[in-house]
């Protein structure tokens, strides 16, 4: 009997209702397919059915993978590594429909690796991906909410975001002591240029630093109070953090990149 590590955050999806459903989002037939941490492939049984041209799953548990093979023999390639190991964009000569329920523990990570290293041809046509609901609460948050900070503004720059549904602990095996959601990721045709996502990443670091204080401090160190850039976007330096949209921190890492240059 497999049991699920803590260690490497699996959690087994089990409901039948849930798996259908993943796999009826998006077309799959004769598509290039993609799973991350198929576990004991029970979503893989789902994409199988739908027909998959090709069909690859990368699992880091050795003895899964074990597992894997045995159970699906030669119908589908399998990847024994971390997907933070992975150089996604040399698996395929096209675009890829890319699943996953994501360890709990590293799925921002994840994501965040993806979203960084994304050229302007990207190497997935889309993403199905499971987060725990508090993750996926703060991707898809919009300014002047809550949850809107870092996490919202990276995962939004090149990409359009839908929730599909949030997931019982239930559908899972173990029963994990949260809700999750899924969410669909699709690659936006128009996006705001930045030629380095690490300084969008230190922009908002800097920002979000003190989310409940105003943005003057944060803007002077990056900026030291540079008024045509106040001027240039409209800034109101006594509103905080999370009343900035996300454009407007798209333009302020172009701005910050044009000042290094």
């Amino acid at each position: 009997m497999i049991k699920a590590k803590k260690s490497l955050g699996q959690n087994f999806l089990i409901d039948k209702n849930i798996l259908e459903k993943i796999t009826n989002i998006t077309k799959i037939k004769d598509k290039i397919v993609l799973e991350i941490g198929p576990g004991t492939g029970n979503l893989t049984s789902y994409i199988l059915k739908k027909k998959p041209k090709k069909f690859c799953v990368i699992e880091k548990d050795e003895q899964l993978a074990i597992n894997l093979r045995e159970k699906f023999n030669n119908q589908l390639s399998i990847i024994n590594n971390d997907v933070l190991k992975i150089d996604e964009e040399n698996l395929f000569r096209e675009k890829a429909t890319v699943f996953g329920n994501l360890p709990y523990n590293i799925s921002t990570e994840i994501l965040s690796k993806w979203i960084k290293n994304l050229n302007n041809n990207f190497w997935f046509d889309c993403l199905v991906l499971m987060f725990q609901k508090e993750v996926a609460d703060r991707i898809i948050a919009e300014f002047n909410t809550k949850n809107y900070g870092r996490l919202s503004i990276i995962c939004n720059w090149k990409l359009n975001i839908h929730k599909i549904c949030d997931i019982k602990p239930e559908a899972f095996k173990p029963k994990p002591k949260i809700y999750s959601s899924l969410l669909f990721f699709h690659p936006k045709k128009n996006f705001i240029k930045i030629n380095d996502p690490n300084n969008l990443e230190k922009v908002t670091r800097v920002f979000f630093n003190q989310r409940r204080k105003m943005i003057k401090k944060p803007f002077n160190q990056l900026f030291n109070g540079d008024q045509r850039v106040l001027n240039k976007l409209k800034i109101n330096l006594n509103l905080r953090p999370q009343n900035l949209n996300i454009d407007t921190y798209y333009k302020l890492a172009q701005e910050y990149e044009n000042l290094r240059s």
